[in-house]
């Protein structure tokens, strides 16, 4: 089996001239191989949040110049899964300081050490518990650890001016989502935590996803959140009451499709809804 850290998720096709998109208030994505790639320039640097694998980081280095410059370069992991932390390299390599939530560099190098990966790693040089805090041009960014759901590490950047939020792999948009019980998973918590989110922003908030269905894309508001936190409670509800009812674990997993979310799909066995339920079973029996 791959290791949690490394394994690539599918890439999927969304029709683009360009792999960076301005959104607003100086605020922009990349999309190019892996999670999406955040980004926020002034004259004086350059913000990003994560960083994809080493080809895209390269691109992603080289293309912003178009869109700001300046001597600061900082980089958020939202996460330490290898399509978020696999360009690391190339960004310390460009005097980017590396920034993630504490349990970030501890899960990034246990997954590294399961692939034989460790000589390709950057690790976060600087962590923090709950929150941490910057200013760059006129912009106030802030990086929230709210406890653990798609891994025991995920943060959420806020741009407070820009009322844009980056949720990393706490979204996936209309896409079963990969839950990583090794890395820390709870999808109780998940729960709670997008509605934490959902309350903390407001109608005009502009969410950025790490994944998507090309149909609705990587961007979005704060009802979508609404959509993976009511996926996740069903997810929780038919697992537990198919236990409830005596059900073998082969039995309560051999689903492919919930009828309250077609709009969800499945680019691969890795991610499915067969997987999230297996997930689900584990977390409510404890079982390994």
């Amino acid at each position: 089996m791959l290791s949690a850290g490394f394994t690539i998720l599918p890439t999927l096709s969304f029709k683009q001239e360009s792999p960076f998109t301005q959104l607003r208030g100086g605020v922009g994505i990349f999309s190019m191989q892996g999670g999406t790639i955040g980004w926020y320039t002034t004259d004086n640097g350059i913000l990003a949040i994560d960083s994809q694998f080493p080809a895209p980081a390269s691109a992603f280095v080289e293309g912003i110049s178009e869109y700001g410059s300046g001597m600061e370069r900082v980089l958020f992991n939202t996460h330490h899964h290898g399509d978020h932390v696999g360009g690391n390299p190339v960004f310390q390599n460009n005097g980017y300081e590396i920034i993630a939530h504490q349990n970030v560099p501890e899960l990034q190098r246990s997954s590294a050490i399961a692939s034989d990966s460790e000589a390709d790693q950057a690790y976060p040089e600087t962590v923090f518990s709950d929150q941490y805090s910057k200013r760059m041009g006129n912009e106030t960014i802030t990086a929230k650890y709210y406890g653990p759901a798609h891994t025991k590490g995920d943060s959420v950047i806020w741009f407070e001016n820009a009322n844009v939020a980056h949720m990393g792999d706490l979204i996936f948009n209309r896409l079963y989502p990969f839950i990583d019980r090794n890395g820390g998973a709870s999808i109780s918590g998940w729960i709670e935590l997008l509605e934490t989110v959902y309350n903390e922003a407001d109608a005009e908030t502009l969410f950025i996803f790490g994944h998507g269905n090309p149909d609705f894309g990587v961007t979005g508001d704060r009802e979508d959140l609404m959509v993976k936190r009511d996926f996740l409670t069903k997810l929780l509800d038919y697992t537990e009451t198919a236990i409830q009812e005596g059900r073998s674990r082969e039995d309560i997993t051999d689903r492919d499709q919930f009828e309250e979310f077609p709009d969800f799909v499945s680019p691969s066995a890795f991610l499915s809804l067969s997987r999230n339920i297996d997930v689900a079973y584990l977390e409510l029996t404890s079982e390994e």
